[in-house]
């Protein structure tokens, strides 16, 4: 009987101290509005690409040498899709394939993520539909995940890193 009491003692206290060690609510460590404004730069990003603006994309990148696009590659020696690092290397790969023909970007807007990562780096995922006519592709729109690392220098908010990933097709079904 004195066994069976200590081991329930034992249990209840360790199940109190399991409630008591219960993490708080999760608190993003971005503040709701930077979310915001991140969506909204999201959502101009997209503009800028659809209107082929260069100069303005350049300004929406981290100015720094790690700086990051990981997009379709047309060098064999890069592989099929690659990393360009730095804004120089960003730059010829979005005029390159901004102007190889016709780019379309259309994101589900409904499906728009963005988290914060630490107060001052955040991410946003994106589903897109992409049309685009480089390196190979045959311009039509086929689908991608977008995925955005964003740092906040001073009071504005940068492309860190753009990840286009593109989503393969589903598996054929066996008969």
């Amino acid at each position: 009987m004195y066994k069976m009491l200590l081991a329930s003692v034992v249990a209840l206290t360790v199940s109190a101290g399991s409630l008591a060690a219960a993490p708080a609510a999760y608190t993003d460590p971005v503040d709701a509005q930077s979310l915001d404004t991140i969506r909204s730069k999201f959502s101009e990003l997209i503009q800028l690409a659809n209107r082929h603006d260069f100069k303005a994309l350049h300004e929406m990148f981290w100015q720094s040498p790690s700086a990051l696009l990981v997009a379709k590659s047309a060098i064999p020696s890069e592989g099929n899709w690659a990393g360009f690092w730095g804004n120089e290397a960003i730059d010829q790969k979005l005029h390159d394939i901004g102007t190889s023909g016709p780019v379309v970007l259309q994101p589900d807007y409904s499906k728009v993520k963005v988290v914060g990562l630490t107060p001052d780096v955040a991410q946003s995922y994106a589903p897109v539909n992409i049309t685009v006519s480089y390196a190979g592709q045959d311009g039509t729109p086929k689908p991608f995940l977008v995925l955005i690392n964003w740092i906040k220098v001073g009071e504005d908010w940068k492309v860190a890193s753009e990840i286009l990933l593109p989503v393969p097709p589903a598996p054929k079904a066996n008969s």
